[in-house]
């Protein structure tokens, strides 16, 4: 089961295990991580699992989609980096990735 840690911007790491298959946002969720609401339910329709995936772990985890990216224009401290967690199916390769979160969520 891979592993991913999340890492607040206070710098407190949580990492987790995750069933392939599960969205970084219902992980996080699930794993009780701070700064990871997801009030839409992972619909896409907020940007309360807005997270920062650097590389090289962002060529894992595809484009941002249109609807993703008109979401990420209302976010806080958008980044080139920037995702939204509920658009990232997690998969095995994604072993040990490390995701950051703004200032804004904790």
């Amino acid at each position: 089961m891979p592993r991913i840690t999340y890492i607040t911007f206070a710098g407190e790491r949580h990492t987790v295990e995750v069933p392939a298959g599960t969205t970084l946002m219902e992980a996080a969720t699930n794993n009780s991580v701070p700064g990871i609401d997801g009030d839409c339910g992972g619909q896409c329709a907020c940007a309360t699992c807005h997270i920062y995936i650097e590389e090289p772990w962002s060529t894992l985890t595809g484009e941002r989609s249109e609807s993703e990216e008109d979401m990420l224009n209302f976010a806080d401290d958008f980044r080139p980096s920037s995702r939204l967690g509920c658009q990232i199916r997690v998969t095995d390769a994604m072993d040990g990735l490390e995701v950051a979160m703004p200032e804004g969520q904790h």
